[in-house]
């Protein structure tokens, strides 16, 4: 089972020359987790692709001078869509998670060993 990735269309990621570029690590981290959940069953491809362009959509509603684009961001709200819909996640656990790490000083994205 592989993901369908559109080529076009609002929920094509981007490319150049034809290969998927990220700007930053956490969103090649975002991609593969998102297909690879996908390949273990978790959800189906239409489902994300559809919570996808729901976000893209939401995004494309908010006034311009009020927003700033990244694709991979609607890429991982997506994904926390369609696996706290299943019941994989909890959305609380999810805002929870994101707070802690965004607390870290920038390049400390991953836990301490202590």
């Amino acid at each position: 089972m592989s993901a369908p990735l559109d080529v076009d269309g609002p929920a094509a990621p981007p490319r150049a020359n034809g290969e998927l570029v990220f700007s930053e690590p956490w969103e090649s981290r975002a991609f593969g987790m998102a297909v690879s959940l996908h390949q273990a069953g978790l959800f189906t491809w239409p489902r994300f692709r559809s919570a996808l362009i729901a976000h893209i959509a939401a995004w494309e509603a908010v006034p311009a001078e009020d927003k700033q684009w990244s694709y991979y961001q609607h890429w991982l709200a997506a994904l926390e869509d369609v696996l706290a819909d299943s019941g994989t996640v909890h959305a609380d656990a999810v805002t929870t998670r994101a707070h802690t790490l965004a607390q870290r000083p920038s390049g400390h994205d991953h836990p301490h060993a202590h």
